[in-house]
């Protein structure tokens, strides 16, 4: 049996896991889940929010699979998230966005897969608190270096982009092997890099270096704004998408929505030693208990972590059993009816239940 970490989370964390981890054993997967805590519950208990034991646990078994973890916004600690792809070096984060037959109020025939920089840019968390001696330092000091700085006010906020060329041609590189693996035809890079030259520039530069090495993938870049519109209008257009970090965030969100939403949109963070699957969306703490929420997209980041550690037919059976539910439309959570408030609508268990009854009878 394989060894696989397994942080519920908070929120709906719980409900959600305990789902995707009874659909798992369904499809036949041999794991030997071994249960840890990260976030608030964690912090209550030890005092970390991600506990030494939490990250050795993942370190020793190589693979876990992560429920939400509530982020305050605005204040309070930093993203539980954000710390863990930093310890653990897991620069690559994979989002698919793939049309499910018979969500209402989805685009059919999307199949685009999202590689975000998860290490750099904006969510390296350096910032600098308005009204501080050391940022109204730190801007007198930037007004030095560049006179075009006068535009910065004294009452600033100073977040901190970074972008690395190392960084940047890792991640373009996995969206390249990635492509020539599983026969994309195209990776489009996103960036901003008329107006931010050295960041963005540097991004798109280090993306361009690599695709020379891949003549048989096709490569262009998109300014981000233009994406963002061209993925709405002319979705078809697109294959793989190659991001920095805080654009892959949004544009991921994007591509759920042409979808169906949150609730289908799965995720991995894959460094070269380590790998945690887990939902895009987040925690959404005032569902939390009422058996309400959709476990479709921990479910399926279950299923990338099966074909990860080579249980492939568990992880089509999955697959395959979630896409028959969804087209049924029969035993679906809300998210998932053409009117939210159908009182048809099943619960997070049931929907499991469902996903489960349909690898039995097949």
């Amino acid at each position: 049996m394989k060894a696989v970490t397994l942080i519920p989370g908070d929120g709906i964390g719980p409900e959600i896991a305990e789902a995707m981890k009874r659909c798992v054993e369904a499809a036949g997967a041999r794991i030997n889940w071994d249960i840890q805590e990260a976030g608030a519950a964690a912090y209550e208990k030890t005092g970390e929010l991600l506990p030494k034991k939490t990250l050795d646990s993942i370190k020793k078994n190589k693979v876990a699979v992560k429920g939400p973890v509530t982020t305050p916004v605005g204040s309070g600690f930093r993203s539980v998230n954000v710390l863990m792809r930093k310890e653990l070096d897991l620069y690559q984060n994979i989002r698919p966005a793939r049309s499910f037959e018979g969500i209402p109020n989805s685009v059919q025939g999307v199949n685009i897969i999202i590689f975000r920089e998860n290490t750099d840019d904006l969510y390296v968390g350096i910032e600098f608190e308005k009204g501080k001696k050391e940022t109204l330092e730190l801007i007198r000091n930037i007004r030095k270096l560049n006179p075009q700085a006068d535009i910065i006010s004294e009452d600033s906020g100073i977040s901190i982009k970074s972008i690395s060329a190392f960084k940047s041609e890792r991640i373009a590189k996995s969206a390249f092997e990635y492509a020539v693996k599983y026969n994309r035809k195209k990776v489009t890079c996103g960036h901003k890099a008329n107006i931010m030259k050295f960041s963005d520039g540097l991004f798109l530069e280090s993306a361009k270096k690599t695709s020379s090495a891949y003549p048989s993938i096709l490569f262009e870049d998109r300014i981000i704004d233009n994406l963002c519109m061209q993925l709405v209008q002319r979705w078809w257009e697109y294959d793989v998408l190659l991001l920095p970090n805080l654009y892959g965030d949004i544009v991921s969100d994007l591509c759920a929505g042409l979808i169906g939403g949150l609730g289908v949109a799965p995720g991995a963070n894959v460094g070269d030693k380590y790998a945690v699957f887990e939902a895009v969306h987040g925690s959404a703490p005032k569902y939390a208990g009422k058996n309400k929420v959709n476990p479709t997209a921990l479910t399926l980041s279950a299923a990338m972590m099966l074909r990860h550690i080579g249980e492939l037919k568990a992880a089509e059976k999955l697959e395959k059993a979630i896409a028959a539910v969804i087209k049924e439309g029969k035993n679906v959570t809300y998210d998932l009816k053409a009117e939210r408030n159908d009182p048809s609508a099943v619960g997070t268990k049931e929907m499991a239940d469902a996903v489960i009854n349909k690898m039995k009878r097949d």
